[in-house]
């Protein structure tokens, strides 16, 4: 497999410093004046909205920060814990939009942060595309000390992250995972995932820690509360073949959705799975400027 996906659209790579962390930052320049920050999901990288920024059209400007310990960025020495996206994403506001609130699309992780971002703050959001980010499925009290019992034994074992033998492997990898990929795209994506390692071949960029369990359990009423609190429309875009949306039953479905983000206005996007801006960039990319149009 040689074949390797030729952008459209050149990215620019650079490096910015925020809350005291190396980040890495695509940028795709447009001749429009509004700024659109594209946030991505859980071990993915900002690279891969690619395949969504040649589809859309010129006069967006887009820029996609790798999070902290994701990519290129660097890790912190404490580990992870959620606010601290919400934290690193006001910072990179306050740099690229200091003035005027910015228009946010994220993907699942991405996604998440910013509804909920734009629920605590906002004034400083004006337009949300929410892909495939409907939250996790509700927990309960109960279930701490079992959780808090599983961290405890992870921070004690060294978590790593895959290595393969070289870009075409990993890539067959993502198309078996995922077949509405082009080899193509899959070539692309294997290698803005990965780095080369001494005596050949690559390994997934990324920290470790993020395979850790997660020791605080997830508030579904706490992220329903913020969402409530949101004011800017919302175009919430959810693949028809979700693996995600399943596991939450009515929770993330869009009509219940819109009971609580009151400008929410649901999107399906068919013959997708949950990586819908590596599959159906073309008509992801339709659906979201007939939205930036309306709004």
């Amino acid at each position: 497999m040689h074949e390797t996906y030729q952008p459209r659209r050149e990215p620019v790579h650079e490096q910015t410093v925020v809350r005291g962390l190396r980040h890495h930052v695509t940028r795709w320049p447009g001749s429009g004046e509004e700024l659109v920050v594209l946030l991505h999901g859980w071990m993915d990288t900002g690279d891969t909205f690619q395949f969504l920024a040649d589809e859309m059209s010129d006069r967006h400007a887009f820029v996609a920060p790798d999070w902290r310990g994701f990519g290129r960025s660097e890790w912190p020495a404490d580990g992870y814990w959620f606010p601290d996206y919400l934290g690193d994403l006001d910072a990179l506001l306050d740099l690229w939009s200091p003035d005027a609130p910015a228009t946010l699309i994220g993907h699942s992780m991405g996604g998440n942060v910013a509804a909920l971002y734009a629920g605590t703050r906002p004034e400083r959001v004006r337009r949300i595309v929410c892909i495939e980010g409907f939250g996790l499925p509700r927990t309960e009290a109960a279930q701490a000390p079992g959780r808090y019992r599983d961290w405890l034994k992870e921070l004690r074992h060294e978590h790593r992250l895959a290595n393969f033998p070289s870009l075409d492997t990993f890539a067959h990898l993502l198309m078996r995972r995922n077949p509405r990929l082009t080899k193509e795209r899959a070539r692309f994506i294997a290698k803005v995932w990965t780095r080369p390692v001494d005596g050949g071949g690559v390994q997934v960029l990324g920290d470790p820690r993020h395979k850790r369990v997660n020791a605080v359990l997830y508030r579904r009423e706490e992220a329903e509360a913020c969402w409530r609190e949101v004011v800017a429309p919302v175009l919430y875009v959810v693949a028809a073949q979700s693996e995600f949306l399943p596991r939450l039953g009515d929770d993330g479905r869009p009509e219940h959705m819109a009971q609580i983000i009151r400008r929410l206005e649901p999107c399906i996007i068919e013959d997708a799975s949950h990586m819908v801006h590596h599959e159906r960039p073309a008509e992801l990319a339709h659906a979201i400027e007939a939205f930036l149009e309306r709004t």
